[in-house]
């Protein structure tokens, strides 16, 4: 199942792990379906590890699970931060237990982030827009130094869509 996520920097295909995370890659859907990351930025770029987006806040404290509260996580040995281009829900607060709307990319392995982090998909095409994501001017909590500096998603388009009801 794969997605492409539109951002004013170029287009970063994805790849979901349907089977392995189904109710945190079905929220991500319904988000998508919802229209809920169009518009929103890369809140959090950090140069060598991940650009996390997906808050409707921008805050990056925000972004309720597409069902209202939250999703929790979803673990496979299959799955890890074992390179860049993973794609991994976002936990609204460092003390959080489960997932809302908000995700990261990885920009480099990660894989302590494995069994804290639910791994939802992969980047299989864009590879050009990550780079321009991290190439981004930002300060140094990661925000980005600008206005003009913030890269935005404008939509997502969903290619397919297992959960999906007719």
């Amino acid at each position: 199942m794969a997605l492409t996520i539109h951002t004013t920097v170029g287009d970063i295909k994805v790849e979901l792990a349907c089977s392995e995370a189904p109710r945190n890659s079905e929220n991500f859907l319904k988000h998508a379906a919802a229209g809920t990351y169009s518009g929103t930025k890369f809140h959090r770029v950090i140069p060598g590890f991940a650009a996390q987006a997906g808050d409707p806040t921008g805050t990056g404290k925000g972004g309720e699970a597409a069902d209202g509260g939250f999703v929790a996580d979803e673990f496979s040995d299959s799955l890890s931060h074992s390179r860049r281009g993973v794609v991994s829900m976002a936990k609204p607060s460092k003390r959080s237990v489960a997932n809302g709307s908000q995700f990261f990319i990885t920009l480099s392995p990660q894989p302590h982030l494995d069994g804290t982090f639910t791994v939802i998909g992969s980047v299989i095409g864009g590879e050009h827009a990550l780079d321009r994501i991290e190439a981004c001017r930002v300060t140094a909590k990661g925000r980005p130094a600008t206005e003009e500096d913030a890269v935005t998603i404008t939509t997502v388009t969903i290619h397919a869509n297992p959960f999906a009801t007719a």
